[in-house]
Order: structure tokens, then C-alpha cells, then sequence
């Protein structure tokens, strides 16, 4: 029998690293096969199909906004429990939220068929795209309960200290996506041609592929964490259990909305240079996006971490979680961000043409940005510490205050003084804010007093 494994005892350092990285290269295949499918939908659909994806995937990232935000809260309450070895109330958590992301899914996917053309209306989708956005659009809602599904069940085994086993199924589902967008795009002998509705169709074949083998592989294994027969009344609706996984998993998730309405605001104000400054930012932007992956992944193996250690009351492991996670922060991001500037002109070029004026640009803009991210990265460290006890509105509190309140001010009130380089100096400046208050939250916040569930509510999980 394949059990939970541990992160409550061993080496701290050596724990955190094998966790996260399942989790880095996780990320990474996501952007890859994200990269992978625009490219079969531009290049060969045209553009009106590119710009049809683009505005589905909208409505698309809002939606994974709020399942990992509840996918994370569910890592955290599973991962306490099984920090305190009470694993009738893990499997407690497991069956109320396989219930509850069952059922939402379901309803989104039923509401997403019927409101795809007044939300694409809304979005002021141009004409000639509406057609094969709303045929994407509603094949994707289809795949949503899969997709749901498969993110409930990651996120229960990384609460168990498990990050590659969702790994090696995840990377199925994305070999399959990458298989099958061009069969179904194009048609493949007696497979017929379906178009853009192709790639969406091939997300929802590889989801639900992937999701039926992963269930079987846990089953087989005899994972303690499966629910049997006997066990069915715990797919039972808890609502104590959903209100926790919606009041805690809603601020987590509305973390990346904030990242998402930042990066909007700011490119409203970089088109104001023109199309070679807005070039040479997106290009910069391609790579800012893989620097930041080792942030998120360290977040989210450090909440994991550090729930199990909260669940067992060990807080010098949960602060030393904490200072080893800052540790690597900085060594994986300082590392990137120092290969990126000293390649910056091969780096750049791949997104860049020949001679591009913009060329330029991005490498002044990337000398002043790039480094901000190592703050920002330990800022997200200690977010997915205090996370781990369910104080979830702080860090919240702390991204929108420096992303919405001095990162976008502070470059629109310097414009018109410091042109172009107002924009770039407002992310070093909004960094440094963020990791002050960050730290300063860590250190004298009462986040170590916060509480995923009432004490009374969580001492009355079933015992066997």
C-alpha cells in the first residue's frame, strides 16, 4: 500500500526540493503545450481563429483563477490533517470536496454552454472571430468537469506529500492535448477535420484519458486516501467543509485575477509608445513568465510543506520551511534572472526579428525589471507559508496594494516625466513594497493564529 508521505520529519531542505520540482516541470509542460496550440491555431488557421482562442481563454483563466484558489485550499486542509495523522478526517475532506468539485463543475460547465455568446458579446468579440469562438468556447466548458476533477485530485495528493504522481499523470493529459490537436484539427483518415473546436475536443479527450488512468493508478495502488464502498456517505455534501473551501480558496485564487488585471493595466499604458516598445515588452514578458515559474512552484510545495507541519504543531519546521523557501527563491530566480541578462540578445531574439529596433528596448526595459523579480519571489514564499494556516486575505491585502495601488499609479504619475522607464521602474518599486510588507506580516502578523476550520468543527472528524 502506497501511503501519504511525510513532510513533517528528514530534511527540510532535501524535502522541499524533490517536492517542488515535479511541480516546476508541471508548470513548465503547461506553458509549452499552451505555446504548442496557439501555434497550430495561427499558423494554420488563421488569424481570426488565434484571435477567437484569445478571447476564450479570457474567460478561461478566470475560471482556473477560482479552481486553483480552492485547489490550493483543499492541498491545505488535507495536508493538516495528514500533519496531525488524523486520516478519517483527511478522507473526510476528500469526499466533501470530490462532491462539491463534482457538482460546481458540472454547473459551470451547463451555465458556460448557454452564456458563451453574451459573454463573448460583452468582450466586444469581433464578428468574423464570434464563430469559432463560441464552437471553442463551448467545447471547453465540456472538458471543465475533467479538468476540475484532475485538479481536485492533484491537489489532495500534494496535500499528502505526493507532487509526482500528479505529475506523471498531468504530463499524459498534455501528450495527449499535443497528439491529438492536429488530428482533430486537420483530420487524420477517417477522423474528420473539426477546426478550431479540434484543439478544444482534444483538451477534453486528454483530460478525461488522463483523469480515468490517474483514478485507476490510485485504486490500484491502494492509496489510503480512496474512498470504498463503505465509505460512500462521505461524498455526502459537508457544508461546514465547502464554506471553508470557498471562504479560504476565493482570496488564493482572486491572487492570480490581481496578477492578471496588473499586467492588463500596465500594457494599457505601454501601447501609449508604440508598436516597438509594445514588441520589445511582450517580448520581455515571454520571458519574465518562465523566471516567475519557480516562484509559483515553490509557493505552492511550501503551503504544502508547512500545512502537514501546522497540522503536526511542529512551527520551528514551519518557519524553517520558511527561511529554506526564501533560500531557494533567491538562488532559482537570481540564477535565471543572470542567464537572461547575460544572453538577453539571443534570449530576446527568439521573440524578436533581426534588426528590430525593439531589440533594443526590451534589453534596457529587461536590465531594470528582471531583477525585481527575485523580491517578488520571496514575497511568494512567505505567501504560501501563512497560507498553510489558512490566513488567506493578508496576502491577498499585500498583492492588490502593490500591484493595483503603487505599481500602476507610480508609472501613470511619472510618465509624462520619466517617459517609457516610469513604467519599467514601477516593478522594482512595487516589488520592494510587496516583500516589505510581506515580511513584515510574517514577522508580526497573527497569521500563526489563523484557522482553516472552527476547532470544534475539525475535532469532529470521524474516527475509525
Amino acid at each position: 500500500m502506497q501511503g501519504p508521505r511525510s513532510l513533517t520529519e528528514g530534511s527540510i531542505s532535501r524535502n522541499l526540493l524533490v517536492f517542488m520540482l515535479p511541480i516546476l516541470l508541471g508548470n513548465v509542460l503547461h506553458s509549452l503545450n499552451g505555446s504548442i496550440n496557439s501555434i497550430w491555431i495561427g499558423r494554420f488557421l488563421g488569424e481570426a481563429a488565434l484571435t477567437a482562442s484569445a478571447n476564450a481563454n479570457v474567460v478561461v483563466f478566470l475560471l482556473i483563477g477560482g479552481v486553483f484558489g480552492i485547489s490550493m485550499a483543499t492541498t491545505i486542509l488535507v495536508g493538516q490533517h495528514i500533519g496531525a495523522r488524523d486520516m478519517p478526517g483527511a478522507k473526510r475532506v476528500v469526499g466533501a470536496s470530490a462532491s462539491f468539485f463534482f457538482l460546481s463543475s458540472l454547473a459551470m460547465a451547463l451555465l458556460g454552454w448557454f452564456a458563451a455568446e453574451p459573454l463573448l458579446v460583452g468582450m466586444s468579440t469581433p464578428a468574423d472571430a464570434m464563430p469559432y469562438a463560441m464552437a471553442y468556447m463551448r467545447m471547453f466548458f465540456l472538458a471543465l468537469p475533467f479538468m476540475c476533477m484532475h485538479a481536485f485530485i492533484m491537489a489532495v495528493l500534494r496535500g499528502a506529500g505526493d507532487s509526482r504522481t500528479p505529475l506523471n499523470f498531468l504530463a499524459l493529459g498534455i501528450f495527449l492535448d499535443i497528439v491529438l490537436n492536429p488530428v482533430l484539427i486537420f483530420g487524420v483518415g477517417p477522423i474528420p477535420a473539426f477546426g478550431i473546436t479540434g484543439s478544444a475536443l482534444a483538451t477534453f479527450i486528454a483530460q478525461g484519458v488522463s483523469l480515468v488512468a490517474l483514478i485507476v493508478h490510485l485504486y490500484r495502488r491502494r492509496n489510503p486516501l480512496c474512498l470504498h464502498r463503505d465509505e460512500l456517505r462521505l461524498l455526502s455534501v459537508d457544508w461546514a467543509l465547502v464554506g471553508v473551501l470557498v471562504r479560504k480558496g476565493i482570496p488564493m485564487g482572486l491572487q492570480l485575477i490581481v496578477i492578471s488585471v496588473s499586467s492588463v493595466l500596465m500594457i494599457t499604458l505601454v501601447n501609449r509608445f508604440g508598436v516597438d516598445t509594445t514588441a520589445a515588452y511582450g517580448a520581455a514578458f515571454q520571458l519574465w513568465n518562465y523566471i516567475q515559474m519557480p516562484q509559483f512552484a515553490l509557493g505552492m510545495a511550501v503551503s504544502a510543506m508547512a500545512a502537514q507541519n501546522v497540522g503536526a504543531q511542529k512551527w520551528d519546521r514551519v518557519n524553517a520551511t520558511a527561511r529554506i523557501g526564501v533560500i531557494y527563491s533567491v538562488l532559482l530566480t537570481g540564477t535565471l534572472v543572470t542567464l537572461v541578462e547575460i544572453f538577453s540578445s539571443w534570449a530576446l531574439g527568439i521573440f524578436l526579428p533581426v534588426g528590430s529596433p525593439a531589440l533594443a528596448i526590451a534589453e534596457h526595459l529587461n536590465r531594470i525589471v528582471a531583477w525585481s523579480f527575485v523580491f517578488f519571489g520571496i514575497s511568494m514564499v512567505l505567501f504560501g507559508i501563512v497560507r498553510a494556516t489558512g490566513a488567506v486575505m493578508a496576502p491577498l491585502a499585500i498583492l492588490a496594494c502593490s500591484l493595483l495601488l503603487v505599481r500602476f499609479p507610480v508609472a501613470e504619475l511619472m510618465l509624462d516625466r520619466w517617459q517609457a522607464d516610469a513604467i519599467w521602474w514601477s516593478f522594482p518599486i512595487s516589488s520592494i513594497v510587496a516583500v516589505v510588507l510581506a515580511i513584515l506580516y510574517y514577522r508580526f502578523g497573527n497569521w500563526r493564529h489563523a484557522r482553516m476550520m472552527a476547532p470544534q468543527r475539525a475535532a469532529s472528524s470521524p474516527r475509525s
